[in-house]
């Protein structure tokens, strides 16, 4: 792949050229979710390969998808502990989105890459493909594991595989970062991420023969309106976390279709929603409100015709990531970075999982959340220059002789 800088003289602050085709490569992937990623993950399997790092390739149920997990051990051969570095392959989709040029072709423009998944977050795991010669280059103290999966972006369902993976190979790092954009600066904490469908039942009739009939989207409207109160009293009562730009537990309705005609009673309507918790609000109170909700509709519709039913799905669930824990991921981030800051974000992240799973975890990679899952989505450049130099600053923390940190 070919690309030209904006600039003839490359400035101090430039990406090498290295790394910025390795993410252009990558962007150069449709990885849209509802896609395969497997030509994606077969590119980089290829690129560990040929450079002496077994990968192991772990496939969904379906096998439309794939992981990628590979170690490079210690010095001494271990395997156990050590640091991960974190990823996922798919991308949003670009639908109705007013691009200036193909999403899928990676161009720059006044020092900036652009593209779908530039910053969410194909930089980070295209500077980790550039930089493992680093690597390779020296002794490790301590193993270096990579990690990449798929279906992040519609519930983390990837992630949750690749973890049950790890498990049975008896692989537990002992840090992980997760390289979302956070322009470089350490996340302690993030929102949980909760994702339902609720499906209505109704019954057709005319409409001037509303009697006869049950309207679903009059029961849907009814349980949207009250996930926006739910919504509303987090808002006005709490619980807050000022840490947060957003300091309280949120609630979205995304998606909503039903009805046939607008002379039709309408006998099927589904929508979809997800909720956000601050660390500490417990998400599974705030769904038992709206399980014990949906339950009344689902009585009340039924007394209307008991053919009908509501029903709420789950979709999807990604735990929020809790600043509590032994913070060594988080002093490493900041001496690697040379920057003190502490951050939260409000989006959710699969650190979350990480953690979980027993994993000390942040997020920090290269770009900023504002340009992802946008039109013309793009990474400046120095950026990924700052990624470079987390990364080697991380090879060189990992020599025995080059330590330059001890969190």
């Amino acid at each position: 792949m070919s690309f030209a800088p904006a600039h003839a003289a490359p400035s101090p602050a430039a990406p090498t050229a290295r790394s910025l085709e390795w993410v252009s490569r990558l962007v150069s992937f449709d990885t849209t979710s509802r896609n395969s990623n497997r030509d994606m993950i077969s590119t980089m399997a290829d690129a560990l390969s040929a450079l002496g790092i077994e990968p192991v390739i772990v496939p969904s149920p379906d096998g439309r998808k794939a992981n990628l997990f590979a170690t490079i051990p210690a010095a001494d051969g271990s395997v156990t502990g050590g640091i991960m570095l974190a990823g996922h392959t798919d991308v949003v989709p670009v639908d109705g989105q007013d691009w200036v040029s193909d999403p899928f072709t990676p161009v720059i423009r006044d020092g900036r890459l652009y593209g779908r998944g530039t910053t969410d977050m194909k930089a980070f795991s295209g500077v980790i493909l550039s930089l493992l010669p680093e690597f390779l280059s020296r002794p490790l103290s301590e193993p270096l594991h990579l990690a990449w999966t798929y279906d992040e972006e519609v519930g983390c369902h990837g992630a949750v595989v690749l973890l049950a993976e790890l498990a049975a190979r008896g692989i537990q790092p002992r840090l992980c970062f997760v390289g979302e954009p956070t322009s470089m600066k350490a996340v302690s904490a993030h929102k949980s991420s909760q994702l339902y469908r609720v499906s209505v039942n109704g019954i057709a009739a005319h409409s001037s023969m509303t009697s006869t009939g049950v309207n679903a989207i009059e029961y849907a409207a009814r349980a949207i309106a009250f996930i926006r109160s739910l919504a509303d009293e987090h808002r006005v009562s709490g619980p807050f976390d000022e840490s947060f730009v957003v300091p309280y537990t949120t609630a979205n309705v995304g998606v909503v279709s039903g009805g046939a005609a607008v002379n039709t009673v309408a006998e099927r309507c589904d929508f979809e929603f997800e909720f956000r918790t601050i660390p500490g609000d417990d998400p599974d109170a705030v769904i038992a409100r709206i399980r014990e909700a949906i339950t009344t509709l689902q009585c009340e519709i039924q007394q209307e015709n008991p053919g009908t039913d509501i029903q709420l799905i789950p979709l999807g669930a990604v735990p929020g990531l809790s600043p509590k824990g032994p913070g060594a991921a988080l002093r490493l981030a900041q001496a690697l970075t040379g920057n003190s800051a502490e951050e939260t974000v409000v989006y959710a992240t699969e650190a979350g999982l990480f953690q979980r799973a027993g994993i000390d975890t942040v997020v920090c990679g290269p770009g900023n959340m504002q340009q992802g899952h946008t039109a013309n989505e793009y990474i400046e450049l120095t950026q990924i220059t700052a990624c470079e130099d987390f990364l080697t600053s991380l090879a060189r923390h990992l020599s025995p002789t080059e330590r330059i940190a001890q969190p």
